[in-house]
């Protein structure tokens, strides 16, 4: 068996091979064997049965087995003479090429590696970050909007026109057509104009309404209103307008913040500062972070950092583009693109530069993480899951199991380990406003 074995570049290698029939027929001889003393043929014990009778019964399945066989021996050799070890082989060899004819079969087998990646200075490759600078106003901006949030209701004494904001105490029954339709009435509703909390329209007709005062709301049910008969209905409701509260005015002192940071000793206005202004730093370097620098620093690293790809992993990233693309289009041009092939290699090419630079992105991610020594366990995903799912009011364990189901666990963990990567390193670099 003849064998020729190259190294394309760092990441992907060529294992050619002729491959004699002599070499086929001793394998079927030797696989039609092992076979014998297992098979069950009926008319002949266990272990009896003569190989010529196992060759007609399993013939084809032992020509494809006895192929196999030849092509694992080539390839084996073939890593050999490379010198590759299989922990550094990335997804299943690819045959190129496998022409049968009489006396031999003539293969060709690409096999990608996971590229080796010299990092350099990384770190002189980051820009220094200016920390954002949160002033007094801020804080105290943030401070008395926390403590409106939490100041109770009062009626007001004087009967003035509601505006934005007032929280009207209503009485209100709904009609479809004339007739009053289920759930649409209540007595004494709290109802914070300005809210969005009704349908659409709703509280902006009850701007300018005073107290005692009885109006007439016409509105439109969303299309989309709950999957019910009203979706898309137009009603009309009755509304009495019973009072009128306001939030009640709080002082903002030791006392307050000792209800904003409860379990915490001698908590103060000051300390509540403190707190408060690091949260507002905090949001608005992590919106620096995500709307600017941790992008514009994947993008140097991309560009700055040079190393071979496997090009069956950019073809893959090309593949799962091309899905995605195919997805906003007609019938029209997907049947066009499964019949004309140059076409289709021609969409293909418009996507392969994006698709190596997310490629080598990944790879870069990759190699930072393990130098920067950063991890994301199963449980911190699983966590970060739950969060968001109950955040959107989700069931948690039933969002965690569609994700699993749906194989999205390890993109999901690779993208939490970009950020965590991004996030060290860009900390590395802040300075003080």
């Amino acid at each position: 068996m003849e064998i020729k074995s190259s190294k394309i570049n760092g990441a992907n290698a060529l294992i050619e091979a002729t491959i004699l029939r002599e070499v086929i027929d001793v394998n079927l001889e030797k696989i039609a064997k092992e076979l014998a003393k297992t098979a069950s043929v009926q008319g002949f014990r266990k272990g009896k049965v003569p190989i010529s009778v196992v060759k007609k019964q399993y013939g084809d399945k032992l020509v494809q087995d006895a192929e196999a066989e030849a092509l694992r021996e080539v390839l084996n050799k073939g890593l050999e003479e490379l010198s590759i070890a299989n922990d550094e082989l990335i997804g299943e060899p690819n045959i190129s090429k496998f022409d049968k004819s009489e006396d031999k079969i003539e293969v060709a087998v690409k096999v990608a590696m996971r590229p080796v990646i010299e990092l350099g200075d990384y770190a002189s490759l980051i820009k220094e970050v200016e920390k954002p600078e949160v002033s007094d106003e801020d804080v105290d901006a943030r401070i008395a909007e926390l403590a409106q949030a939490q100041a109770p209701l009062k009626d007001i004494a004087r009967n003035r026109k509601m505006k934005d904001g007032d929280t009207a105490v209503i009485d209100f029954e709904g009609f479809v057509d004339g007739e009053p339709f289920e759930g649409g009435k209540a007595e004494n509703f709290e109802l914070r104009l300005g809210s969005g909390q009704f349908i659409p329209g709703f509280e902006d007709q009850l701007l300018g309404v005073k107290r005692d005062e009885e109006v007439e709301v016409n509105v439109t049910f969303p299309e989309n209103y709950g999957g019910t008969e009203l979706a898309g209905k137009d009603a009309m409701f009755k509304v009495k307008v019973n009072g009128i509260k306001v939030k009640d005015e709080v002082a903002i002192d030791d006392e307050l913040a000792k209800k904003m940071l409860p379990g915490e000793e001698n908590a103060t206005l000051e300390e509540l500062k403190k707190q408060v202004k690091t949260q507002i730093e905090n949001e608005e370097l992590s919106k620096l972070y995500n709307d600017n620098l941790k992008p514009e620093l994947l993008e140097i690293f991309v560009e700055k950092i040079s190393f071979d790809l496997p090009e069956f992993v950019v073809d893959q990233e090309i593949d799962m583009a091309l899905n995605k693309k195919a997805q906003g289009m007609s019938e029209e041009e997907i049947i066009e693109l499964r019949e004309n092939q140059d076409k289709l290699e021609e969409l293909r090419e418009t996507l392969r530069d994006d698709a190596k630079k997310s490629v080598k992105a990944t790879f870069i991610i990759d190699a930072l993480a393990s130098a920067e020594d950063i991890k994301v366990q199963e449980q911190e995903v699983m966590q970060t899951i739950y969060y968001e799912a109950m955040q959107m009011g989700q069931d948690p364990q039933k969002a965690y199991e569609q994700y699993k189901s749906a194989g999205y666990l390890p993109a999901i963990q690779m993208s939490m380990v970009e950020d965590k990567v991004l996030s060290q390193l860009l900390n590395s670099k802040i300075k003080e406003a």
